[in-house]
């Protein structure tokens, strides 16, 4: 019996049915795929995201850098050993350091203690080139250097030569050096103190006026320059102070302004001369007769004959046979009071050979004003 349906209703019928299927079946897979969990990217397929421009002061910070780097020299020393069996010679490694150019003739700067008791010194430039340095001179009681290098092509730029009588705590400093053997690191903060002052690991007078930094400074850097904002030098680095040996967040360094008065004198004279008043004193002996006597001061120990100071008066210490009879005792130098022979060493530094300083000296209760012109020491 015919239903009434054609052949051709019937095969529309059923291609309908088919797409209706098809797209419940299209609907189901989609809407299963929106309630699966969402499964973990490829890392290789991740996109990179653009970070936008450097902040101001990081590309003031980069510029620095990079325009100090190559003012910048790694220093190696090495030390003469003799075997004591077969009585040979050998050259072994001693330490490292760090150092800057100072001019164009190939004099660089570094730190005493970072060639101290070496026979021969390397040193790097920032390019790879590396050249046998000379010793032109020391100052120990400031922990400098001077060396000397023959370049004769590509010669580095020096470091800009800034000021540190006009320094601030919290200004910013920035440090390049060598720590443990890491070529031409940077670190970065602040001045934290300024007029500090160090004992001298040699058993002399301390190192007085030094810039205190929490820029991180560690074995390696000694003798690389504390630049400020500018990218001036400010200083050289000198010292930390460190249980462990490593920075713990102090460091020290000797200003510009004391190293712009030993260097020229190295170059010159390959020494420093100081001015002196011609009297002697001991750091230690000194701090024993405070002590003892509950008075501070620098102690004069004995006066040369013929020096300024033996023209002022000045007497020193008296042995008698009742013991021994104190002197003159100096205070303070044109009012500004020196408590150790530290500071009295480091005042007169300020001062130049020719200068006429006014002594304040007590000689038992009695006090006194004497001018002594200053001589050129020994």
């Amino acid at each position: 019996m015919s239903s009434g349906m054609s052949p051709e209703t019937a095969k529309l019928g059923f291609i309908g049915r088919c797409l209706l299927v098809t797209a419940c079946a299209a609907a189901l897979i989609l809407l299963w795929r929106v309630l699966q969990p969402m499964a973990p990217a490829d890392p290789a397929s991740r996109l990179v995201t653009a970070r936008g421009d450097l902040a101001g002061d990081e590309k003031a910070t980069i510029a620095l850098f990079e325009k100090a780097r190559g003012s910048v020299v790694y220093i190696s020393t090495s030390q003469l050993v003799e075997d004591a069996w077969s009585r040979n010679v050998f050259s072994v490694p001693r330490g490292t350091g760090s150092g800057l150019i100072w001019d164009g003739a190939g004099h660089v700067v570094t730190n005493f203690h970072v060639i101290q008791g070496a026979s021969e010194a390397t040193v790097q430039l920032a390019d790879g080139r590396k050249f046998r340095a000379s010793l032109v001179g020391a100052s120990p009681s400031h922990d400098l250097a001077l060396l000397k290098i023959g370049v004769a092509l590509r010669r580095p730029a020096p470091v800009p030569i800034g000021t540190s009588e006009d320094l601030k705590v919290g200004q910013k400093v920035f440090a390049i050096g060598n720590p443990f053997g890491l070529d031409w690191t940077l670190t970065t903060g602040i001045i934290s103190a300024l007029d500090r002052s160090l004992p001298s690991e040699r058993g002399g007078p301390s190192i007085e006026h030094l810039i205190q930094t929490d820029a991180a400074i560690n074995p390696g850097n000694s003798g690389g320059p504390l630049l400020d904002s500018s990218g001036r030098l400010i200083g050289i680095n000198t010292a930390i102070f460190s249980p462990s040996g490593a920075s713990a967040g102090i460091g020290f360094a000797v200003p510009v302004a004391t190293v712009m008065r030993v260097v020229p004198q190295l170059i010159k004279s390959g020494r420093y001369v100081r001015p002196a008043l011609g009297v002697e004193a001991d750091e230690q002996v000194n701090e024993r007769l405070q002590a003892i006597t509950g008075r501070e001061g620098v102690y004069v120990l004995s006066v040369r004959p013929g020096s300024p100071a033996a023209r002022a008066g000045l007497v020193g210490i008296t042995a008698t046979p009742g013991g021994i009879v104190p002197g003159d005792r100096i205070t303070a130098i044109d009012g500004e009071d020196v408590d150790s022979l530290g500071a009295l060493l480091a005042k007169l530094d300020d001062r130049k050979v020719g200068n006429v300083v006014k002594l304040t000296v007590s000689r038992g209760e009695a006090a006194r004003e004497v001018p002594v012109e200053l001589e050129a020491g020994t």
